[in-house]
C-alpha cells in the first residue's frame, strides 16, 4: 500500500510530465510555424515520450492501491526568440524535472516505501540522458547562432530521431 505522502507527490509528479509535454509540443508548434520540421518532430517525440513517463508515474500508484486523481496542466509559453532558446528552455526545464525525481526519491526513502525508491532509479537515470540531450542540442544550436544553414543541418539531423 503506498502512504497519502508518496501518492500525492507522485500525482503532482503526474501533472509535471504532462506539463512537459505540453511543453514540448508548444515548441513543436513553434517549430512547425517556422517550418522546421525536423525540429518539430524531435519535440513530438519527446512530448509523446513524456506522456509514456506520465502514464508510468500513475501505472505505479494504481498498481500500489493508490487512488490518482488529475488535476488541471498549466499552459507552456507558445514562442520562443529562437531555435537555440527553446532548446535552452528545453535543457532548464528538464533539470527542474530532475530535482522533482530527486525529491520524490528523498520522499521515498523517509516514507521507506522500497518500491518507490526502486521504481524512482529507473527516472533518475533516464533524466540524466535527457538533460544531457538537450543541453547538447542547445550549446550547438547557441554556437551556430542564427546561420541558416547550421539551423538547417540541425533540423536535418533533429528530423532523423526515431
Amino acid at each position: 500500500m503506498i502512504s497519502k505522502k508518496m501518492q500525492d507527490a507522485l500525482i503532482e509528479q503526474i501533472n509535471a510530465e504532462l506539463y512537459s509535454a505540453y511543453l514540448y509540443l508548444a515548441m513543436a508548434a513553434e517549430f512547425e510555424s517556422q517550418n522546421l520540421k525536423g525540429m518539430a518532430s524531435w519535440m513530438e517525440a519527446q512530448a509523446k515520450e513524456e506522456t509514456e513517463h506520465a502514464k508510468r508515474f500513475y501505472d505505479f500508484v494504481n498498481d500500489r492501491g493508490g487512488r490518482v486523481t488529475l488535476k488541471a496542466i498549466d499552459a507552456p509559453p507558445a514562442e520562443w526568440k529562437s531555435p537555440a532558446a527553446a532548446f535552452r528552455a528545453a535543457y532548464e526545464h528538464e533539470q527542474k524535472v530532475s530535482a522533482m525525481i530527486h525529491n520524490l526519491v528523498d520522499i521515498a526513502r523517509s516514507e521507506k516505501d522500497k518500491a518507490a525508491e526502486v521504481m524512482l532509479d529507473w527516472f533518475v537515470n533516464e533524466q540524466v540522458e535527457e538533460e544531457a540531450t538537450a543541453s547538447e542540442i542547445a550549446e550547438k544550436l547557441e554556437r551556430i547562432k542564427e546561420s541558416a544553414n547550421g539551423v538547417f543541418m540541425m533540423d536535418n539531423a533533429l528530423g532523423k530521431r526515431e
